[in-house]
């Protein structure tokens, strides 16, 4: 795994954790991005709002099912080629109750985010597939700063108002 971390605060002796490193940065293929992506899923605590391009990944879907089912509100804003693609994490994601939406407004929604607890940002070309992980050359940045993850959070919001509820394909 080829990971740089941010300066981190020395510790006091009084201090028993240290705190999380302001940025993460992560390549592929084989570089860990998958698992940064859910082990950030898995410390969300109160929402995860996704923008994603393509989203095959069962690692990252599982994820942000188990934070569904923990209580987190998760919503996802995916591109309208999710409409039609035959093998869709959408449907999947839907029919556990997690609303999912489509961006048609756009050529592409070609974003690739998730904002965890408006706090942490995740972003990066590290599209939600298995053949990014383990193929393409991609980058992922996790982003620790409510000021620079409150402007994604804007930007998602922006998106969500132009974009309409996706159906599975058995309700279609």
């Amino acid at each position: 795994m080829l990971s740089f971390l941010s300066d981190r605060n020395t510790p006091s002796a009084s201090q028993t954790e240290t705190p999380p490193p302001k940025w993460q940065v992560y390549f592929s293929p084989r570089g860990g991005a998958t698992s940064a992506k859910v082990q950030a899923l898995n410390n969300a605590k109160s929402t995860v709002l996704v923008q994603a391009y393509s989203f095959t990944s069962h690692p990252i879907a599982d994820a942000l099912v188990r934070a569904h089912r923990r209580g987190v509100e998760v919503q996802a804003i995916l591109d309208r080629s999710k409409r039609t693609q035959k093998y869709n994490t959408a449907d999947m994601l839907v029919r556990v109750g997690i609303p999912v939406l489509i961006d048609a407004s756009h050529a592409i929604a070609h974003n690739k985010v998730m904002i965890i607890d408006n706090d942490v940002g995740v972003t990066g070309s590290f599209n939600f597939t298995k053949a990014v992980e383990e193929r393409n050359a991609e980058n992922l940045l996790i982003i620790r700063n409510k000021q620079i993850t409150a402007l994604y959070v804007g930007n998602w919001r922006l998106d969500k108002d132009h974009s309409s509820p996706f159906y599975p394909q058995a309700l279609r």
